[in-house]
């Protein structure tokens, strides 16, 4: 992997962003760091879900490409994780959000949302805003609950505030790669939560998926929010909005929709949750 960012932590930003517990939220501030954020994406996108692993992926046993060198990794760690015996205690990574900002994105090789969904028009529309990139999502099955999401979000909040972040975008994932099965969800996001016409951007020509699978009063909201993996539910609390389209993922074994998230469009009761000062869950 090549050296770490000239972005990597520092700027006066602590890397240590907050705790609850024995969870405590940071930014990778090391390779060694990166490689356990890589191995938990594995085991969650390639040994639990049906993702299918390039030759350097499946041999290095870590989910890894090209953006992780020029990437934020946020991680969540457990201090009292179960150790293994004889072995002396370590924290253990079980969660991890990839955060890429624009000014870095513009500096390597863009957004690697770009490759799914047309967004550098929002870009060019909106100079004077600061885009974030949020990727790679994942947390550990027995830690997929309220608390670990929200010390996750806090971390995201910190360093949006930090950052000076106005907007945040980046793919959501339904598991499967079948859109008819997931015309439930994929309608109420069309219907329900679509981007405002300034805030819309369409999958790329070829990749594009129809999200309109129902008419409207053909979906049931409550079952369709059943059916939302959690985080997209997350998303939609915070006031997120979605992309036009939808886009099929057939190495990741999903169906990708485009969240847009300008951070004033968030719900104020949320920014009250973390503080303005994002001091809520501070270590």
């Amino acid at each position: 992997m090549p050296s770490l960012p000239a972005n990597e932590p520092g700027q006066g930003l602590s890397p240590v962003l907050g705790r609850i517990g024995s969870l405590e939220v940071r930014l990778a501030t090391s390779k060694k760091e990166i490689k356990k954020a890589q191995r938990l994406r594995y085991h969650v996108f390639y040994e639990e879900m049906s993702a299918i692993p390039n030759a350097a992926s499946l041999l290095a046993r870590r989910d890894k490409d090209e953006y992780d060198a020029i990437c934020d990794h946020l991680l969540v760690l457990d201090h009292d994780a179960p150790r293994k015996p004889f072995r002396q205690a370590k924290p253990k990574v079980v969660g991890t959000y990839r955060l890429l900002r624009q000014e870095v994105a513009d500096r390597h090789f863009g957004f690697y949302t770009a490759g799914e969904f047309d967004i550098q028009p929002l870009i060019d529309a909106n100079p004077g805003m600061r885009f974030l990139e949020l990727g790679r999502s994942c947390v550990l099955k027995p830690y997929r609950n309220k608390r670990t999401v929200e010390l996750l979000w806090h971390g995201i909040w910190t360093y949006v505030l930090h950052h000076r972040i106005d907007v945040m975008l980046g793919c959501a994932s339904l598991e499967g790669t079948d859109p008819n099965h997931l015309a439930l969800p994929l309608s109420f996001l069309h219907h329900y939560a679509l981007a405002p016409r300034e805030w819309r951007a369409r999958a790329v020509g070829e990749r594009y998926v129809a999200m309109d699978r129902l008419p409207k009063d053909a979906v049931d909201q409550k079952a369709a929010l059943h059916a939302l993996p959690p985080l997209v539910k997350g998303y939609l609390r915070l006031g997120a909005t979605f992309g036009e389209g939808a886009v099929i993922d057939r190495q990741f074994g999903t169906t990708d929709v485009l969240v847009v998230l300008p951070v004033s469009a968030i719900n104020p009761r949320y920014i009250e949750h973390f503080g303005p000062g994002a001091h809520r869950h501070a270590a």
